[in-house]
Protein backbone atom coordinates (compact mmCIF):
# COMPACT_ATOMS: atom_id res chain seq x y z
CA UNK A 1 0.00 0.00 0.00
CA UNK A 2 1.38 3.42 -0.96
CA UNK A 3 0.65 6.57 1.06
CA UNK A 4 0.00 9.76 -0.91
CA UNK A 5 -0.30 13.04 0.95
CA UNK A 6 -3.10 15.20 -0.47
CA UNK A 7 -3.10 18.67 1.00
CA UNK A 8 -6.26 20.42 2.17
CA UNK A 9 -7.07 24.10 2.81
CA UNK A 10 -8.38 23.85 6.37
CA UNK A 11 -8.24 27.58 7.11
CA UNK A 12 -6.83 29.18 3.96
CA UNK A 13 -7.98 32.64 5.02
CA UNK A 14 -5.70 32.63 8.07
CA UNK A 15 -3.58 35.79 7.88
CA UNK A 16 0.22 35.69 7.66
CA UNK A 17 0.60 36.56 11.35
CA UNK A 18 -1.77 33.75 12.34
CA UNK A 19 -4.94 33.84 14.39
CA UNK A 20 -5.65 32.89 17.97
CA UNK A 21 -7.72 29.76 18.51
CA UNK A 22 -10.14 31.89 20.54
CA UNK A 23 -10.69 34.12 17.51
CA UNK A 24 -10.90 31.17 15.12
CA UNK A 25 -13.60 29.42 17.15
CA UNK A 26 -15.39 32.55 18.47
CA UNK A 27 -19.15 32.20 18.68
CA UNK A 28 -19.13 28.49 17.86
CA UNK A 29 -19.54 27.19 21.40
CA UNK A 30 -16.29 25.23 21.53
CA UNK A 31 -14.41 24.65 24.75
CA UNK A 32 -10.87 24.91 23.40
CA UNK A 33 -9.23 23.57 26.56
CA UNK A 34 -11.53 20.54 26.53
CA UNK A 35 -10.92 19.94 22.82
CA UNK A 36 -7.18 20.02 23.38
CA UNK A 37 -7.41 17.72 26.40
CA UNK A 38 -9.37 15.18 24.34
CA UNK A 39 -6.85 15.35 21.51
CA UNK A 40 -3.94 15.07 23.94
CA UNK A 41 -5.50 11.95 25.46
CA UNK A 42 -5.95 10.37 22.01
CA UNK A 43 -2.38 11.21 21.09
CA UNK A 44 -0.96 9.91 24.38
CA UNK A 45 -2.89 6.66 23.93
CA UNK A 46 -0.85 6.17 20.76
CA UNK A 47 2.42 7.30 22.33
CA UNK A 48 2.44 10.64 20.51
CA UNK A 49 3.15 14.11 21.87
CA UNK A 50 0.65 16.96 21.68
CA UNK A 51 1.22 20.49 22.98
CA UNK A 52 -0.87 23.45 24.10
CA UNK A 53 -0.96 25.74 21.11
CA UNK A 54 -2.99 28.92 21.29
CA UNK A 55 -2.57 30.02 17.68
CA UNK A 56 -3.32 28.71 14.22
CA UNK A 57 -1.12 29.60 11.27
CA UNK A 58 -1.56 29.54 7.53
CA UNK A 59 -0.13 26.22 6.33
CA UNK A 60 -0.04 26.96 2.58
CA UNK A 61 3.75 27.43 2.36
CA UNK A 62 4.31 24.39 4.57
CA UNK A 63 2.18 22.34 2.19
CA UNK A 64 4.18 23.59 -0.80
CA UNK A 65 7.42 22.75 1.01
CA UNK A 66 6.05 19.30 1.88
CA UNK A 67 5.14 18.63 -1.76
CA UNK A 68 8.71 19.46 -2.75
CA UNK A 69 10.17 17.41 0.11
CA UNK A 70 8.26 14.35 -1.13
CA UNK A 71 10.39 14.52 -4.31
CA UNK A 72 13.66 14.46 -2.33
CA UNK A 73 15.46 11.45 -0.85
CA UNK A 74 14.38 11.20 2.79
CA UNK A 75 12.02 14.13 2.34
CA UNK A 76 9.01 12.32 3.78
CA UNK A 77 10.49 13.08 7.22
CA UNK A 78 9.32 16.67 6.84
CA UNK A 79 5.70 15.70 7.48
CA UNK A 80 6.42 14.47 11.01
CA UNK A 81 8.70 17.46 11.61
CA UNK A 82 5.98 19.91 10.50
CA UNK A 83 3.42 18.13 12.67
CA UNK A 84 5.73 18.35 15.69
CA UNK A 85 6.57 21.99 15.01
CA UNK A 86 2.90 22.97 14.80
CA UNK A 87 1.04 20.68 17.19
CA UNK A 88 3.71 20.01 19.81
CA UNK A 89 6.01 23.05 19.76
CA UNK A 90 3.36 25.61 18.65
CA UNK A 91 5.69 27.06 16.00
CA UNK A 92 4.54 29.30 13.16
CA UNK A 93 4.65 27.03 10.10
CA UNK A 94 3.57 29.96 7.95
CA UNK A 95 6.92 31.68 8.58
CA UNK A 96 9.39 30.97 5.75
CA UNK A 97 12.38 31.08 8.13
CA UNK A 98 10.78 28.47 10.40
CA UNK A 99 10.08 26.28 7.37
CA UNK A 100 13.67 26.50 6.11
CA UNK A 101 14.89 25.58 9.59
CA UNK A 102 12.56 22.56 9.72
CA UNK A 103 13.66 21.41 6.27
CA UNK A 104 17.33 21.65 7.24
CA UNK A 105 16.66 19.78 10.50
CA UNK A 106 15.42 16.74 8.55
CA UNK A 107 18.43 16.82 6.22
CA UNK A 108 17.00 18.73 3.27
CA UNK A 109 19.16 21.46 1.72
CA UNK A 110 18.19 24.79 3.29
CA UNK A 111 19.04 26.76 0.13
CA UNK A 112 16.71 24.61 -1.99
CA UNK A 113 13.95 24.82 0.63
CA UNK A 114 14.25 28.60 0.62
CA UNK A 115 14.06 28.62 -3.17
CA UNK A 116 10.93 26.44 -3.14
CA UNK A 117 9.25 28.84 -0.71
CA UNK A 118 10.38 32.09 -2.33
CA UNK A 119 9.69 31.01 -5.91
CA UNK A 120 6.53 29.07 -5.00
CA UNK A 121 7.70 26.20 -7.23
CA UNK A 122 5.06 23.79 -5.91
CA UNK A 123 2.11 26.17 -5.90
CA UNK A 124 0.40 24.35 -8.80
CA UNK A 125 0.80 20.98 -7.06
CA UNK A 126 -0.97 22.28 -3.97
CA UNK A 127 -3.68 23.93 -6.06
CA UNK A 128 -4.27 20.52 -7.65
CA UNK A 129 -4.37 18.85 -4.21
CA UNK A 130 -6.87 21.41 -2.95
CA UNK A 131 -9.05 20.69 -5.99
CA UNK A 132 -8.77 16.95 -5.38
CA UNK A 133 -9.68 17.32 -1.70
CA UNK A 134 -12.80 19.27 -2.71
CA UNK A 135 -13.71 16.53 -5.21
CA UNK A 136 -13.37 13.93 -2.46
CA UNK A 137 -15.59 16.02 -0.21
CA UNK A 138 -12.93 16.42 2.48
CA UNK A 139 -14.19 18.65 5.28
CA UNK A 140 -11.46 18.26 7.90
CA UNK A 141 -8.03 16.96 8.66
CA UNK A 142 -6.78 14.43 8.86
CA UNK A 143 -8.92 12.52 6.38
CA UNK A 144 -7.91 8.99 5.46
CA UNK A 145 -9.11 7.60 2.12
CA UNK A 146 -8.51 4.09 0.87
CA UNK A 147 -10.21 3.18 -2.37
CA UNK A 148 -13.66 4.75 -2.17
CA UNK A 149 -13.96 4.77 1.63
CA UNK A 150 -12.69 7.23 4.18
CA UNK A 151 -12.83 8.60 7.70
CA UNK A 152 -12.44 12.20 8.85
CA UNK A 153 -10.63 13.45 11.93
CA UNK A 154 -8.22 12.00 14.45
CA UNK A 155 -9.33 8.41 14.81
CA UNK A 156 -8.39 5.58 17.16
CA UNK A 157 -6.07 2.96 15.71
CA UNK A 158 -8.92 0.42 15.57
CA UNK A 159 -10.96 2.66 13.26
CA UNK A 160 -8.07 3.03 10.83
CA UNK A 161 -7.39 -0.69 11.02
CA UNK A 162 -11.04 -1.38 10.11
CA UNK A 163 -10.78 1.02 7.17
CA UNK A 164 -7.77 -0.91 5.83
CA UNK A 165 -9.52 -4.26 6.32
CA UNK A 166 -12.61 -3.02 4.47
CA UNK A 167 -10.46 -1.77 1.60
CA UNK A 168 -8.77 -5.17 1.30
CA UNK A 169 -12.08 -7.04 1.26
Amino acid sequence: MRIKWVHFPLHPDTPQEGRSLEELFAGRGYDIAQMQAQMRARMQAEGLAYGDRTMTYNSRLAQELGAWADTQPGGEAIHDALFRAYFVDARDIGDPEVLVEIAAAVGLPADRAREVIEQRTHRAAIDADWDKSRQYGVTGVPTFVIGNQGVVGAQPYETLEQLVKQARA
